[in-house]
């Protein structure tokens, strides 16, 4: 009896060594919920972390993507929130600008954007606005002064398609028509090259990476009308910084603050969180798979293939933003409201 109680205690005892020694991730498939559909940039950044993560990832599971679409990233971001297990199998690519939703409490939103856990993100999204270069509008100052406003198409009121147009008009005293409701940005570049649009505001790093923008900058189908960002970017050398613009047309204190709110979502770029609830010590294995991820010389040769610029943010850097920009106040909220319509 006493040999069969030895055996089952030393039989305990080797399987929880065994465990102990296996990866959690060992033999498991982790989920990116991505935003918007596939081939649009937000879809081509957590594609490529997910091609080179796995290696970093003590066990090296493999990584799957699960494109959930609508609403400038809102019900992709929703299902990250709620649905998603807090097991550390699950996470999400999300919009870097839906903290506006939550600002001006929108019933919509069904998450705290302070709460979610922030693994981290690729690129520091500054932004531009092109515009068709068949239309007369070839400066700010051309859009300020047309007697008819021209059309820009955006997915929702915080994809930066939307709500840029509109912070110029705050800043600037331009007029913009937005159209808004398009699935994805490709939707919107179909629409501007049938003419149904002329314009679009986004990122300077998709703007760099894919078609139809190649062909479109060979072809001259399009011009520039600014970029965010404190310093120049060298593609975009004859290109005004918005916050030149502000000096230029003296914009407002108040309106400067708003901006600075506003213009956070750049360096929230292309952020991947986690739902609430992931134990520590998961959330630290992926934290630290990621930084691995994006300083691997090989994603960066692939990415650079790809033309998908790098310029990463830790889920630390991310977690202290997010709390900031959620800090702003009742009158910035308010200005915040009537940007996106509220």
């Amino acid at each position: 009896m006493r040999r069969i109680v030895a055996f089952l205690l030393l039989s305990v005892t080797w399987a929880a060594a065994a465990s102990a020694q296996t990866p959690f991730y060992q033999g498991k498939t982790i989920t990116i919920i991505v935003s918007t559909k596939a081939g649009d940039v937000y879809d081509l950044y957590p594609r490529l972390v997910a091609e080179f993560m796995p290696k970093h990832i003590p066990g090296s599971p493999n990584i799957i993507i699960q494109n959930v679409p609508g609403a400038a990233g809102l019900i992709g971001t929703n299902q990250i929130y709620n649905v998603a297990k807090p097991d550390g199998l699950t996470f999400g690519a999300t919009y870097p600008a839906l903290y506006f939703e939550q600002l001006v409490k929108r019933p919509e939103v069904k998450f705290d954007w302070t709460k979610f856990i922030w693994i981290g993100s690729t690129i520091n999204s500054n932004s531009l606005m092109y515009m068709r270069a068949d239309t007369p509008y070839k400066t700010i100052e051309d859009v300020r002064t047309a007697p008819t406003p021209p059309k820009c198409g955006a997915t929702g009121v915080t994809s930066s398609a939307y709500y840029m147009p509109k912070l110029l008009e705050e800043a600037f005293g331009t007029k913009f028509d937005v159209v808004s409701g398009y699935v994805a940005g490709q939707d919107i570049d179909l629409a501007v090259e049938r003419g149904e649009v002329q314009c679009r505001a986004f990122t300077i790093n998709a703007f760099f990476a894919r078609e139809p923008f190649i062909t479109w900058r060979k072809k001259n189908f399009v011009n520039v009308l600014y970029q965010t960002g404190s310093k120049q970017d060298e593609r975009l050398k004859n290109v005004p910084l918005f916050n030149d613009l502000m000096d230029k047309y003296k914009t407002s204190q108040e309106t400067r603050q708003l901006a600075k709110v506003v213009l956070a979502s750049d360096e929230f770029g292309r952020p991947l969180v986690f739902p609430p609830g992931v134990p520590a010590d998961r959330v630290k294995i992926i934290r630290d798979a990621f930084n691995k991820t994006i300083n691997d010389p090989a994603l960066l040769a692939e990415a650079k293939r790809r033309q998908l610029d790098i310029d990463p943010a830790t889920g630390e850097q991310l977690d202290a933003l997010a709390k900031e920009v959620m800090t702003a106040t009742p009158e910035i909220i308010e200005k915040v409201k009537k940007l996106i319509g509220k």
